[in-house]
């Protein structure tokens, strides 16, 4: 590791950083060295370490259609979803 360190700020929201930090600490990773083992996989592979895509126009639609309420059906309750499968 070079002798020299960069801090890096970020701010995260606060659910977000908790549910990660438990996933992080039952693989024994620090956020720290979980956000190095990232940097190095992007670094590595000179890109993300994922794919990332952008949906079709289909998909886009059904998005939008799904945010504006059309076609939803709605329930009161879970028990009432359950009984009307």
């Amino acid at each position: 590791m070079p002798g020299k360190t960069e801090m890096i700020h970020a701010r995260i929201d606060p659910r977000l950083k908790k549910s990660a930090e438990s996933i992080f600490s039952k693989i024994g990773l620090s956020t720290t060295e979980a956000i190095r083992l990232f940097l190095k996989q992007v670094e590595l592979r000179r890109g993300l370490p994922f794919p990332v895509t952008t949906p079709n126009e289909e998909t886009i639609s059904a998005m939008r259609a799904a945010n504006a309420g059309k076609g939803l059906k709605r329930y009161s309750s879970f028990r009432e979803l359950r009984e009307r499968q």
